[in-house]
């Protein structure tokens, strides 16, 4: 399988651990912030991203799910609350960003709808052809091989269904650019590490996502490993995208 750019972007560059064993580490480190710091770093807009890319599948009415990477819930939560399935699972290799995921599923009373569990994108541990829907937000970045991650995605999904991905995108448009670059670079990570202490995680969150193949790349990543009605929508001028591929 193809390697990218993105693959070998670390958290920790003195580190000799795996991405994969970085990012769980990182995400660990942050999780009692995270929620606070993707409202406060996205101006609460991150909310509507989710929303935006859930509604693609109300017309399926999926009723088993898949979250990959879904860190403290917010998709899973969501998920349930517009489309209504009977179960969504979430897997995340975060145990800190699952633990609160799971106090935040209680304290909405869906427990008996949503399970969140340790689990592995490239490994997922359930048979072929078994969820009516895969979601993954913000999360395809961080896999250490990503096609192995997608494919293993495709692999669970049964035939006909929806792998919904909603992931941060370089604008294009002129000032924007430069602008959008300039915050993630710089402002962002001094920001994070004044609220949250760890500049580390969002200086690795903007060298990740820089060197992501975001846009028509990745919607080629998804043909490739397999997906079918393809399609990459682009959200508030460029910074986010949603994209969507079939089995």
């Amino acid at each position: 399988m193809t390697s990218y750019h993105h693959d070998t972007v670390v958290p920790f560059n003195e580190s000799e651990l795996s991405k994969k064993q970085q990012v769980a580490e990182m995400f660990d480190q942050v999780a009692g912030r995270y929620d606070f710091m993707n409202r406060f770093l996205s101006v609460g807009i991150d909310t509507s991203w989710r929303k935006k890319a859930l509604k693609i599948l109300k017309k399926d009415q999926p009723k088993l799910m898949l979250d990959v990477a879904t860190g403290t819930a917010d998709v899973a939560i969501m998920a349930r609350q517009i489309l209504h399935p009977d179960k969504i699972i979430g897997i995340d290799i975060s145990e800190k960003m699952l633990e609160i995921g799971r106090e935040k599923v209680l304290k909405a009373g869906l427990d008996k709808h949503i399970v969140l569990q340790s689990g592995d994108s490239e490994a997922i541990k359930f048979p072929d052809n078994t969820f009516d829907a895969v979601t993954v937000a913000f999360g395809v970045r961080n896999f250490e091989h990503l096609e192995q991650g997608l494919a293993e995605i495709r692999r669970v999904l049964k035939p006909g269904c929806k792998l919904i991905v909603l992931e941060f995108s370089k604008p294009k448009i002129p000032g924007i650019e430069q602008f959008y670059n300039f915050y993630m670079g710089r402002i962002a990570p001094e920001m994070a590490s004044m609220v949250s202490k760890n500049r580390k995680a969002y200086k690795y969150l903007n060298d990740s996502m820089m060197k992501f193949p975001d846009g028509n790349n990745f919607v080629n990543v998804l043909k490739k490993v397999g997906f079918q009605q393809t399609s990459c929508k682009r959200l508030s001028l460029g910074i986010c995208s949603i994209y969507c591929g079939s089995k």
